[in-house]
């Protein structure tokens, strides 16, 4: 029965529809594309250079750090994480086609990029026209083009459609994000445009450098000053080339008494100097290093990295987002938006053991949240789950022993238990 249930109620992707209506369900897809119509292209020719790979580093470092919406006390300490469809935006499913992490890295891309990004609510549980009171089911990345004193006019990825449109939000119900290195990445005579307009001369001089001109010139035997001898020469000048042309080896003749000179050599110019300093330049105003990018930087340098470049942009994120789509009324509950980093990914295997004997040992984590950190199952045992220090001995009750009260651990001596007391 198992079997005959199976094939009833299976399904295939392949045949389980109706070849007849192929062709018609295909013309209602939609708009097709042969890429992905939603990706973010860096302006500006920046996706051919190395301000592509820095800022590409820059916003995976970003989506790596979890965004949560959470509860706090009075003391801003986080108490739980909230159940809600904002918080399913930034930690599982921001879109039909985007997951949190990969939503949290086209915000920083897209604001590395433009300057400034704004998150549109594309799907609701309320009109936010109508209340301040809603919950976000779905959000997409746009593009500020206009500024209105109230409102904003975005493009935006239109999923429904497949393809971008502009439409004009109260700046209320849209998060405007802005770059915390906009000095540095985005304005005209920061040190990314310069770089980028650097790049692109050194390309264009080695395009032509290698273009296949010859770049000669050809002294003739006598001078050019009637416009019978510039003919003259033009009709020469033009032999010259028919011969290359015309050779299979690219063989020509010249005079005895002409003298030809080549210049295509690579000119003797500072753009690779320039670039050089303006890239470390970038470099120390972004807080990175050659370790940083090709994954060789000690804990410190990582630990600078982290703090200097990736929480600002983080930070701005998660203000902007409170700030909008958190009522006051929320807030005054304790909501909040707070992103959280682990510690242990930058510590060496070497280090692990200590430090999680320091945590357990002071009683600031417990082991089964050590293993869970480790990528470890949690351990059955009732005293994984405890925040006590497991090197103090405890008695039957599970109490540890007062003064006066050593003969309630007999495995233990007398001078031992002194030690522990």
């Amino acid at each position: 029965m198992g079997l005959i249930n199976r094939i009833r109620s299976g399904w295939n992707a392949f045949i389980g529809r109706d070849p007849t209506d192929i062709y018609q369900i295909a013309s209602s897809y939609g708009s097709s594309y042969g890429y992905y119509p939603d990706r973010k292209v860096l302006s500006g020719g920046s996706e051919k250079t190395i301000i592509n790979s820095i800022y590409n580093r820059i916003a995976v470092d970003v989506s790596t750090i979890d965004v949560e919406h959470v509860r706090i006390d009075e003391n801003n300490n986080f108490l739980e994480q909230i159940n809600s469809g904002l918080n399913n935006c930034f930690t599982l499913e921001a879109n039909k086609d985007q997951a949190g992490r990969a939503f949290v890295q086209d915000i920083a891309l897209s604001l590395f990029d433009n300057g400034v990004v704004a998150l549109v609510p594309t799907d609701t549980n309320k009109n936010p026209f109508f209340t301040d009171s809603y919950d976000i089911l779905s959000m997409r990345v746009g593009e500020v083009i206009a500024w209105y004193p109230d409102s904003v006019k975005i493009h935006v990825y239109n999923d429904r459609k497949g393809e971008k449109e502009d439409i004009v939000l109260p700046k209320r119900m849209v998060a405007i994000i802005q770059n915390p290195f906009y000095s540095v990445m985005n304005t005209r005579n920061g040190t990314v445009m310069r770089l980028r307009r650097k790049l692109a001369l050194l390309d264009q001089t080695d395009d032509n450098n290698a273009s296949g001109k010859l770049d000669i010139i050809m002294q003739l035997p006598y001078t050019i000053h009637s416009p019978a001898l510039k003919q003259r020469a033009e009709a020469r000048r033009k032999d010259i080339e028919d011969q290359l042309k015309g050779s299979k080896y690219g063989i020509a003749y010249a005079d005895a008494t002409e003298k030809i000179t080549q210049l295509n050599r690579p000119a003797e110019n500072q753009l690779h100097a320039e670039v050089e300093s303006l890239t470390k330049q970038l470099y120390s105003q972004l807080n990175i290093t050659d370790e940083i990018l090709n994954g060789t930087a000690n804990e410190q340098t990582m630990l600078n990295y982290y703090d200097r470049t990736v929480e600002p942009v983080l930070q701005a994120i998660v203000d902007e987002v409170k700030r909008k789509f958190i009522s006051k009324t929320a807030r005054a509950q304790g909501q909040s938006m707070i992103f959280f980093r682990n510690p242990f990914k930058l510590v060496p295997v070497s280090q692990v053991a200590d430090i999680a004997d320091k945590l357990t040992r002071n009683e600031i984590m417990t082991s089964n949240e050590v293993r869970q950190i480790l990528g470890m199952r949690p351990s059955s045992d009732p005293g994984a789950d405890e925040l006590r220090n497991k090197n103090m001995p405890v008695d039957e009750t599970g109490m540890m022993p007062q003064e006066g009260q050593v003969g309630m651990n007999p495995e233990l001596s007398p001078e031992e238990m002194q030690q522990y007391q």
